[in-house]
């Protein structure tokens, strides 16, 4: 049976290893800065992701209050990561196209397999 402190267990290990993932990774053209966003960027979209809710520009405007250009900035580099995958949707109104996030399945994977050691 699950404790009820699985949940937190599972949000630190997502968070310790973004951390890692991020700072001990550093690409090119990136700032130390650019490198922090990233890490807040990426709890922001973990708990959208438990909540359900679209990983998409203007759902994460809404929950950070970053400009798009502030959101694009951080997410370019979390897609070269592959941190996240960027997928085409129809937006919301069916016409037009706006991109959706996704954190991939690999990372859960990967803590999965980090919690049974």
């Amino acid at each position: 049976m699950p404790s009820r402190f699985d949940s937190h267990w599972h949000s630190l290990s997502f968070a310790a290893m973004i951390l890692r993932e991020i700072m001990d990774n550093p690409l090119k053209n990136e700032t130390a800065s650019s490198r922090l966003k990233q890490i807040g960027l990426m709890s922001v979209l973990y708990y959208m992701h438990l909540a359900n809710k679209k990983l998409t520009i203007a759902n994460i405007i809404e929950e950070t209050g970053l400009t798009r250009g502030g959101i694009w900035e951080a997410v370019d580099f979390l897609i070269q990561r592959k941190l996240l995958t960027e997928t085409q949707i129809k937006n919301s109104l069916g016409r037009g196209r706006a991109r959706q996030f996704d954190i991939p399945q690999t990372i859960f994977d990967k803590l999965r397999h980090f919690e049974n050691t």
